[in-house]
């Protein structure tokens, strides 16, 4: 498409600020409308495999991933019950060179600073929801809750599992609730008294799970989060501050080296898991999403940023590919739905490394060389 087509991206997520970063640097003029008044350290821990870091790499953000996040030594699953090592991946100087890129675990808010850096200066602008997009002559034109207006020629919908970009283009539909709740907390590895754990582990249980991580080099900050069953959670509520009793209740029959930890906990919450049905169906006309926004999923294989991340890249190329959107979102839709559909399905069935798991298919893909498919025609 023409330098000059003016893109709108909905949303300074992770896939938003990526697909942001990347178009501005084929020459593109992006703006970023983020809903929030400002980005703040919060949030909690996201794994970053070495899919999405290739990405990252191209927009020069490696040195700094590296140095605020940690490289873990392996990922590690154990039964909930006896402790047993039902499978584990070792990541090293000879797994970065297989896969293409290191293996890391960040602190979402330090991937979201990072994120920002390639941006040109202005145009990331905070405190803008959308209200509306409507065609307004050869245009887009959106509307924002705080009286703005601005007008496009591409919409990128890259806000989220509420996405309002998706709202316009295919009606209201409430996320669906999925039965389960992610109780989560992110405190000071000085609370552990010197209680050593592995980097990254996830701990197997027979209805519910729970991973443990470092979130820094420095092993100063560890991210917990399990995902439990509750028929009778009240969505409506959102998210809850919860307590160490909470993760307790949940997770105290687990084995010994589990429940030291979570004693140690502090500033729980409580969140609902939703996903949304998949849909294949992620443009019209000249706007098109990306991220939860058309693909929202259950969080149990630790790769809905990653494909957020991915999807950025190859919509990105594909914007710089072909000379209409038409065509640019029918390849991007067609390269990314069989792929996302696989993470989609293997993050329902939760199985992911349970036991010995054939992982290269997802580590060692580059989203920035893998070959464009050709879009279906009816």
């Amino acid at each position: 498409m023409d330098l000059e087509t003016r893109i709108a991206v909905v949303g300074g997520g992770l896939g938003g600020l990526t697909v942001a970063g990347l178009l501005q640097r084929q020459g593109y003029a992006v703006t970023v409308y983020e809903q929030a008044e400002t980005f703040s350290r919060i949030g909690a821990g996201i794994i970053l495999s070495a899919n999405p870091v290739k990405v990252l790499q191209r927009l020069g953000l490696e040195a700094g991933l590296v140095a605020r996040g940690i490289k873990p030594d392996a990922y590690v699953s154990r039964h909930w019950e006896t402790g047993e090592t039902t499978y584990e991946i070792e990541f090293d100087a000879a797994s970065e060179r297989r896969y293409g890129a290191p293996y890391l675990n960040v602190h979402r808010a330090d991937l979201h600073d990072l994120l920002q850096e390639p941006l040109r200066p202005g145009s990331l602008l905070f405190g803008h929801r959308l209200a509306g997009v409507e065609a307004h002559g050869d245009a887009l034109r959106l509307r924002f809750d705080n009286g703005a207006t601005a007008e496009a020629d591409i919409v990128i919908g890259a806000d989220g599992i509420d996405s309002r970009v998706r709202e316009a283009l295919f009606g209201p539909e409430a996320p669906r609730y999925t039965g389960r709740i992610a109780p989560r907390a992110v405190f000071p590895s000085a609370q552990m008294d010197g209680l050593a754990i592995r980097d990254c582990t996830k701990w197997w249980g027979p209805d519910r799970h729970i991973l443990t991580y470092y979130m820094t080099k420095r092993r100063d900050e560890v991210y917990v989060m399990g995902a439990t069953p509750d028929a009778d959670w009240d969505v409506e509520q959102g998210v809850v501050q919860g307590t160490r009793d909470d993760f307790l209740e949940t997770f105290g029959h687990f084995h010994s080296d589990l429940v030291r930890v979570i004693e140690k906990a502090s500033n729980v919450s409580i969140w609902p898991i939703c996903d949304r049905p998949r849909n294949d169906r992620w443009s019209d006309g000249r706007i098109v999403l990306l991220g939860d926004a058309c693909h929202a999923m259950r969080p149990y294989m630790a790769a809905g940023g990653a494909m957020a991340i991915e999807d950025a890249a190859i919509l990105s190329r594909c914007i710089g590919t072909f000379d209409d959107p038409g065509t640019a979102f029918a390849v991007y839709e067609a390269t990314r739905i069989p792929r996302v559909g696989d993470v989609q399905r293997i993050s329902i069935e939760n199985s992911w490394m349970h036991g010995p798991t054939e992982v290269d298919w997802f580590f060692r893909y580059d989203p920035c060389t893998a070959e464009l498919a050709q879009p279906v025609t009816a």
